[in-house]
């Protein structure tokens, strides 16, 4: 049987270990806030927006919310996050996403200066993890690289499949896995035999998209699964890409749905913010 790997556990260390760093930057007169911006109401957005400022809370930043109607132009948006750019307090600014789609979220990620973009969406984070700089990673991958290490699961010289090529997740992901020495491959909807691939992964990391998807024909015995997707299925429950029950019994580990990876996104969100305020 699998070990299961506490995200939600996990998470909650990263915030106190950070709130006791702010307490420590707040008495050498080191501050700052984080603006969240929302457009449109989006019920999951909402909740979303509803839990980072709770994390801000806890760990003891400020959070600035801007809640704009679904009607605002990007012309709006992009004047406010210019603003907010400007503004020596605000050390890092979040665009909760999707965008309404008369905005073109690649313009709004663009406009967001690389030094406070928490998000770690800005093509310019994005080229500093390619090349191995300082920049802020994306939430998810980095938070992914937290459950691992604070498993006790070694990364290094083992073999990884990450399935799923998005610019938030896949990508990342992969990069990240790469600087700890991983051997990565990145499977998506056109790679051939993905049954097969995936069986040769000593690490399999799920952000395929897709509910329920990966059965156990794609796990070897003792392999780590790392279920990145988060859905509904048709009772209304809640669950992964992974198909829990099958897999369990053949990993080595694995992560929940809910409960894995979801709460350590918002707890490395929560890291960058206050690597934000150290370094500004």
């Amino acid at each position: 049987m699998a070990a299961i790997i506490d995200g939600k556990k996990i998470s909650q260390e990263i915030k106190e270990e950070l709130k006791e760093k702010v307490s420590l930057l707040k008495a050498q007169g080191k501050t700052g806030a984080l603006a969240v911006i929302q457009v449109g109401a989006d019920p999951a957005s909402s909740v979303y927006v509803r839990n980072k400022k709770n994390a801000c809370a806890f760990i003891g930043i400020e959070s600035l919310a801007y809640e704009l109607p679904e009607e605002t132009s990007e012309e709006e948006l992009l004047r406010l996050i210019e603003d907010l750019n400007q503004d020596g307090q605000v050390k890092g600014i979040l665009v909760q996403l999707p965008l309404p789609a008369h905005i073109c979220e690649d313009n709004v990620i663009k406009a967001i200066r690389p030094d406070k973009d928490v998000d770690g969406f800005h093509p310019q984070s994005v080229g500093a993890l390619v090349i191995g700089q300082k920049g802020f990673v994306s939430c998810t991958p980095a938070g992914i690289i937290q459950l691992l290490k604070r498993s006790q699961i070694e990364i290094a010289g083992k073999r990884c499949v990450v399935i799923g090529r998005s610019n938030i997740v896949g990508k990342p992901m992969s990069l990240l896995m790469l600087r700890e020495h991983a051997t990565v491959t990145i499977a998506h909807s056109k790679t051939k035999d993905l049954p097969g691939l995936c069986r040769s992964a000593d690490i399999l990391i799920v952000a395929i998209g897709k509910p329920r998807f990966i059965g156990a024909e794609y796990v070897k015995e003792g392999a780590v699964v790392i279920d990145v997707g988060i859905h509904r299925d048709a009772d209304n429950k809640l669950c992964g890409d992974v198909k829990f029950e099958e897999v369990e019994p053949i990993a080595s580990a694995i992560t929940p749905v809910p409960g894995g990876v979801g709460p350590m996104t918002i707890a490395m969100l929560m890291n960058n913010c206050v690597q934000s305020i150290e370094e500004g």
